[in-house]
């Protein structure tokens, strides 16, 4: 017999979410499913002859038990005693080596389809715009690269060799039945989800109390993480709030231990109740029986009626999965719909039909009319024009969110505009082999990303064929060689998850050195330093402005001295260019780079040389007690 949760657990039962989220099956959508088991259909006609042949094996003991009582036993042949025992053996050995092979190909075939569309997801992620991964919940992409194309794995592993299985079992079940007696098999065919209904409520309700004691155990473990906490020891302390905070705990605990209460005294009941009714189905084949082989059917024997319970017995648990089988066939739908809703979200920035390759790139940008925005509600740039020669820099300006990131960002077409064009060489980018365009447009980003591996495998994912020469250039024009050497491996020490064995100061040169081993025609530096203190800065600094001296450079800034070292300052503000020009001529307007010169430049300045001045103290300190 089954548990109480239909032999699943409590899993054969909908949640109230997906009750209301419950989806569309429609031929289109079964169309698709099916799409992904055609390439394997010789492998899927294995599995179905394997499940055929297993569940009719595994019911043949149960109807060669008749013959055993019947030939064996009231017949007193020791002969064919021995014959059907053996070949009951022999038989119930076949059915579990045949259903090891179905195993096997079930398995196969599952992880072979995953593997499909696992490879279909993440090259479809790949491609998508940044505006796909800045507009979705990153714990909602991982759900559905991980957990979704998991649960289709066991949908495929499970469900749908479970449906075949148990109905195959069920029509096997009952022809075996009709063939031993009409009136029996129709009782036992009557009876049978008379006990398996009671089964699927009674576990309908333990899945609801153990629902609402999870619910609870939530609520404490929110109790113990906020009360238990430094911080929030320490705020019930100050206020005082000790006992209001117990009998918070003492409540929620008291439900709990009254629901678990509740769940454990409806198992026990309901398995009294179930082995109870379990015993009247046998019972009552026997009596028709009896009375069947002692008053009317004289063909009708012992053993029949032995085999005829014995099949019986074999329906419980196929009848309490098929009925189960909506639940799974709703969730299963559900993956699939949640799988395939990422899989048709149109990739924004494609690769143009006939794309343009240059030979060589000098890096230079020119913007025209060129108006962007995230949600029509809202414009981010407008009307923005300005041309960056190659071998020249310029710098952007301008207040936090007047748009100087998105601006840069539509060059290597992380972003497409709404109007207007962006030239890289004179070619609008739309038109550019995407992949060479990204080639050639390097971008240190504030938030500085690095692998959890070596130097050396960080350095090597902007040139996987560089020579020790290259990468020792590259750590030298980003100031960052010397750390490399101090480093107990050099190149071969680990940096950690996201780079947390470095600083600040140090993941991003070491940011640096990547990009210019990458080598691009242009550099984007996008507030590079604007998290760090000033010592950090200060030697990135001198790491950049070498290298914007001899490189076509984009700088979004806010350290003065970047600034000054471009050629062109751009003034950023509410989506346009306010102003344009030199360092004196805007400082000079009274317009909004004044204002920034004074707010924050200035300051900067002022900040960065009471930093030096400390640290040349510091340093005639230990000179001075040298002597």
């Amino acid at each position: 017999m089954p548990g109480p949760g239909g032999g699943r657990g409590g899993r054969a039962y909908l949640t109230e979410e997906e009750k209301a989220n419950r989806p569309k099956v429609t031929w289109p959508l079964l169309k698709r499913i099916f799409s992904y088991l055609k390439p394997y259909w010789f492998q899927l006609l294995l599995v179905l002859l394997c499940i055929v042949a297993s569940s009719s094996l595994t019911l043949l003991p149960s109807i060669l038990t008749g013959k055993i009582i019947d030939e064996g036993l009231i017949g007193r042949d020791l002969n064919k005693l021995i014959y059907y025992i053996v070949l009951s053996l022999a038989v119930t050995l076949g059915g579990n080596l045949i259903g090891v092979a179905q195993s096997y190909f079930n398995s196969w075939i599952a992880q072979h389809i995953t593997f499909d569309i696992r490879n279909s997801m993440y090259r479809h992620l790949q491609n998508m715009s940044q505006r796909f991964f800045t507009a979705n919940n990153q714990g909602d992409i991982i759900t559905r690269m991980t957990s979704d194309i998991d649960g289709v794995q066991r949908v495929i592993s499970d469900t749908f060799a479970n449906i075949l299985s148990n109905s195959i079992t069920l029509v096997v079940a009952l022809v075996a039945m009709y063939q031993k007696n009409w009136i029996l098999a129709t009782i036992g065919l009557v009876i049978v989800p008379l006990f398996a209904l009671p089964t699927r409520k009674a576990g309908e309700t333990r899945w609801e109390l153990t629902r609402e004691s999870q619910e609870c155990n939530d609520e404490i473990n929110g109790i113990l993480n906020e009360t238990l906490s430094v911080s929030g020891q320490l705020l019930v302390k100050l206020f005082g709030k000790e006992d209001v905070e117990y009998k918070k705990y003492e409540a929620v605990n008291e439900r709990i231990v009254k629901l678990n209460i509740r769940e454990g005294m409806a198992g026990r009941w309901f398995f009294v109740l179930i082995r109870t009714f379990s015993s009247i189905g046998p019972m009552l084949l026997y009596l028709v029986g009896g009375i069947l082989l002692m008053r009317h059917d004289s063909t009708l024997t012992v053993g029949d009626i032995t085999v005829l319970v014995a099949l019986l017995g074999r329906m419980y648990q196929p009848v309490n999965s098929l009925l189960s089988v909506q639940v799974d066939w709703i969730r299963s739908m559900a993956m699939f719909t949640r799988i395939f809703e990422y899989l048709d979200m149109p990739i924004e920035i494609q690769n143009p039909k006939m794309p343009i390759i240059p030979k060589s790139s000098n890096g230079e940008v020119q913007f025209i009319n060129v108006a962007f925005s995230y949600d029509p509600e809202r414009q981010i740039l407008r009307d923005i024009n300005f041309r960056l020669d190659a071998g020249h820099s310029v710098a952007i300006v301008g207040p936090s969110g007047s748009g100087k990131s998105t601006l840069v960002n539509l060059i290597p077409r992380l972003y497409d505009v709404q109007a207007g064009r962006v030239s890289f060489d004179g070619v609008d980018v739309r038109n550019l082999d995407l992949h060479w365009l990204r080639d050639q447009v390097g971008v240190v980003s504030q938030e500085t990303y690095l692998f959890n591996g070596t130097i050396r495998e960080n350095l090597l994912y902007a040139k996987p064929d560089a020579t020790e020469e290259e990468l020792i250039d590259a750590c030298k024009q980003a100031n960052i060689y010397d750390l490399i050497l101090k480093q107990e491996n050099g190149f071969e020490a680990m940096v950690g998850n996201r780079g947390l064995k470095l600083s600040g100061g140090e993941k991003q040169r070491l940011s640096i050195a990547r990009v210019l081993l990458k080598n691009p025609a242009l550099l984007i530096f996008d507030e590079a330093t604007s998290a760090l203190d000033s010592i950090s800065e200060s030697k990135i600094q001198e790491a950049i402005e070498p290298i914007i001296k001899t490189r076509t450079s984009i700088l979004i800034a806010h350290r003065l001295s970047t600034i000054l070292a471009a050629d062109e300052i751009l003034v950023i503000n509410d989506g346009v260019i306010a102003e344009r020009g030199q360092h004196k001529d805007l400082v000079a307007k009274g317009g909004v780079y004044t204002e920034l010169y004074n707010t924050q430049f200035k300051k900067a300045l002022e900040t960065e040389a009471a930093m030096l001045a400390d640290q040349e103290a510091k340093e005639d300190a230990k000179e001075d007690a040298k002597e």
